[in-house]
């Protein structure tokens, strides 16, 4: 056995981000996935859509001496669909020179952990050519410490390698012409190849490095040849896999493969959208059912893409393949939208899995629920209660299954109620406080809450989740709104929906004039004020139904948003996600490496057009939806952002056209859904009836406002109850004439975690102070300090 030499090989690195295709089997009995890009198979993922084992599956054809020609850089690659509403390709791949057409069809056999490549090539030029296949695993998200190796399965030579306890093998359904092992930018076989035209050193092992594995395909007399990439736990069951499947039928495996999506592809509502050649319907309802593993029914990853990962190394995985509970809601609302219900009912047991004990979903983590980065967003514990809601109202749960995800949505509310209305996050990841997008969320979410509550037969929560939702809704513009500052004075409006609202101690409450800190933007990190930083987030306030599309307050807000945020792009309009965005390409087009320029997102563009909508304006909505259309990929995938500059032809950055960030973008795709079911129904789908009913066209007080110690309101307005949430029972002692007179009340449980108890009022002028304390009643104990809550004047009286 020949060692390669040349240990360990060049840093492993990932590959391009921009797909433009996903592929995987709708059966039980396959648990692999593929992606495409510039003209090639590139990222494989086994056995589960989190886990990523090879980086690409490179095609080259030389002419045994000097010719050299690699398809993703020395050929025009047109992606199409085998057939509508099939994620199987057809790449035809064409010689920028005029020597020869590679012909690549791409499917997963979906009785076998393989994927299978169907080549063809046609040869133009008066010489022989030969066909090289060259694939880098990556066992298991990582470039190094693979092993690979030459060796014989039943009698045929396989290329096989192995990392982190997970094996693959690859074979032709004809024997190879040679073949080797090697590492990478040292011995591997594309070294080899460019030099020599063909593979002149075959290594038998490489060990323990960022290995290659190449092979010289025979073809048949029609120039066809089968490539078969099996995987397994062992070395024989991933040679199992790729011998089995390399012995069918290309054609029977093809059948096969698109029966099983045809058939799910038939239960769905019927949107059709053709577009640039595209069903865009069948194209985004594939690509979200593309991303959930079988052994995990319910779990859809974000993306199966690594954004900017051709600069990332195995120390910066950055990859979307991970759960993320917003996405995967927002995901689910596109499945909803479709009619695929029994996926939405997968979503949520899912979720009730993987909800951790104080109610709460962590900020992202992979399939069987461990964490990978710590964080806590109030959104994302949330949304599930908002999917529990839209789904029952849609047909898609009883009342049994209600009854079964009641705990789920007990824990959840009570999570929001113990730490909202603030989160620790914000919806983009970077700042905690005060957020249009999370109140909007959490605020409708509660109000759904109650209703299912109702619905099971709940009594006690009710009254007090509506309660909860009305004071914070009453609040939204005390907290996150701003007048009369420089901004206001240049654009000509009265005030705006900021972005966030950071926490003051000081003052025990959002401060609207507060520093954020910007981190990642390319001009340099620092602080701005929170009056001056704005995002389109404030537009969830009408998508969730709190506020009017023609509010006032709303008008102004957009006249801000499009003169700081959008974009003109040769396809359409186009926004930023706020300003000073550093998620994105440098000015250079150089790729994000924690600092860069945020880019215009279509999903952005899809949130705009729903707002559109709801202002009736059905016309702008259409064209936002064209124009998402006009900034997909050939293969028709929505990316998560596109240039907005001038373009960078070396870089391949165009106007309008996907940059080097995760395509596709689910959240995108779900999107982009939703916006053909309103559009179909003649009204924003996903808008929770609940808000609407209750805020919209009206005026409604708040009963009472609670008040928790980590989240002390400023104020109760004249003639409502102040309303203590404790984390304890307790007996409460209070004051309303500076302790002249006092009273006791003991708190009540709610079963959410909070005893809660209240303070009237009633009979209090306006700038009087609420004094109280508590002591704990299992032991008697005092809080040892005097809190306090003025009386305010009501909103028509302060204005």
């Amino acid at each position: 056995m020949v060692e390669a030499p040349g240990w360990p090989g060049i840093p492993a690195r990932w590959t391009s981000s921009a797909k433009d295709g996903v592929g995987a089997a709708l059966t039980q009995g396959s648990q692999v996935w593929f992606t495409i890009s510039h003209g090639i198979v590139n990222e494989i993922y086994y056995p589960r859509v989190d886990q990523a084992c090879v980086r690409d599956v490179g095609l080259i054809v030389t002419d045994g001496g000097a010719f050299f020609a690699e398809v993703k850089r020395d050929c025009d690659t047109v992606v199409e669909r085998i057939e509508d509403g099939v994620p199987a390709f057809r790449l035809t791949s064409t010689h920028r020179g005029g020597r020869f057409r590679l012909i690549n069809q791409v499917i997963a056999d979906p009785r076998s952990d393989s994927i299978l490549l169907h080549i063809r090539l046609e040869n133009s030029s008066k010489t022989a050519l030969r066909l090289f296949a060259l694939l880098a695993p990556h066992l298991v998200n990582a470039g190094a410490h693979n092993n690979g190796q030459r060796s014989e399965y039943k009698g045929r030579h396989i290329l096989s390698a192995v990392g982190a306890d997970t094996h693959l093998a690859m074979l032709g359904s004809l024997p190879f012409l040679a073949s080797s092992v090697g590492f990478v930018g040292v011995s591997d076989g594309w070294r080899q190849l460019r030099d020599h035209g063909r593979l002149i050193d075959q290594y038998d092992t490489a060990t323990d490095g960022n290995i290659a594995l190449s092979a010289e395909l025979a073809v048949g007399a029609d120039g066809g040849s089968v490539l078969a990439v099996g995987f397994g736990r062992t070395w024989a069951e991933g040679a199992y896999h790729a011998r089995t499947s390399s012995m069918s039928p290309f054609e029977t495996i093809l059948n096969d493969y698109s029966a099983g999506w045809r058939a799910w592809q038939s239960g769905l509502r019927t949107m059709e959208r053709r577009a640039h050649g595209q069903n865009m319907y069948r194209v985004s309802a594939n690509i979200l059912r593309v991303h959930q593993t079988p052994t995990f029914p319910g779990g859809f990853i974000a993306s199966l893409s690594i954004p900017w990962g051709f600069s990332k190394g195995d120390d910066d995985m950055g990859g979307y393949h991970l759960i993320w509970p917003r996405d995967l809601c927002e995901t689910a609302g596109g499945l909803l939208a479709c009619g695929a219900h029994s996926e939405v009912r997968q979503i949520l047991r899912y979720l009730r899995a993987t909800q951790e004990g104080d109610g709460s979903w962590r900020q992202n983590y992979w399939l069987d629920g461990a964490p990978y980065w710590g964080g806590v967003q109030l959104d994302e514990c949330a949304f599930p209660m908002l999917l529990l809601d839209m789904a029952r109202r849609e047909g898609a749960l009883g009342l049994p299954d209600l009854q079964q995800f009641w705990p789920m949505v007990e824990r959840a509310a009570g999570f929001v109620l113990r730490t909202g209305p603030r989160t620790k996050q914000d919806r983009w990841e970077e700042n905690a406080g005060y957020t249009p997008f999370t109140l909007a969320v959490a605020i409708a979410a509660l109000l759904a809450a109650a209703e299912i509550a109702e619905a099971c037969d709940i009594e006690a929560l009710p009254a007090l989740l509506r309660d909860t939702a009305d004071a914070w809704n009453e609040q939204i513009e005390d907290w996150i709104y701003v007048e009369d500052t420089p901004l206001t004075r240049e654009a000509g409006v009265p005030g705006y929906y900021i972005r966030v609202a950071p926490e003051s101690p000081a003052k025990g409450g959002p401060d609207v004039h507060g520093l954020i800190q910007v981190r990642n933007h390319e001009a340099g990190s620092g602080a701005i004020a929170a009056n001056e930083l704005i995002s389109t987030d404030a537009i969830a306030l009408v998508r969730f139904g709190l506020r009017a599309p023609d509010d006032p307050r709303m008008l102004s807000t957009i006249a801000v948003i499009d003169r700081l945020l959008k974009v003109e792009l040769p396809q359409g309009p186009g926004w930023h996600r706020y300003n000073l965005d550093g998620y994105g390409e440098k000015a250079d087009g150089s790729p994000f490496d924690g600092v860069g320029i945020g880019r215009a997102w279509p999903l952005l563009a899809g949130e705009r057009a729903h707002y559109a909508l709801a202002a009736g304006r059905r016309g702008e909505a259409e064209a936002l939806l064209a124009t998402i259309e006009a900034q997909t990929s050939p293969g028709g995938l929505i990316p998560e952002q596109v240039w907005d500059a001038a373009p960078i032809p070396e870089r391949d950055l165009q106007p309008g056209k996907p940059t080097g960030s995760a395509m596709p973008l689910v959240w995108a795709h779900a999107e982009y859904v939703k916006l053909l079911r309103s559009l179909a129904d003649g009204k924003v789908f996903d808008m929770p009836p609940q808000t609407a009913r209750r805020y919209l066209g009206k005026t409604r007080s708040a009963r009472c406002r609670p008040w928790r110690e980590d989240c002390p309101t400023a104020g109760v307005l004249s003639g409502q109850n102040l309303r203590l949430d404790l984390a304890g029972e307790s007996i409460v002692r209070y004051t309303r004439d500076d302790w002249k007179t006092q009273a006791d009340v003991a708190t009540s449980a709610t079963a959410l975690g909070l005893h809660v108890a209240e303070l009237p009022t009633a009979g209090m002028a306006v700038g009087d102070k609420l004094v109280f304390t508590w002591r704990r009643k299992a032991d008697g104990v005092w809080r040892g300090q005097n809190f306090e809550a003025r009386v305010l004047a009501p909103p028509k009286a302060r204005a």
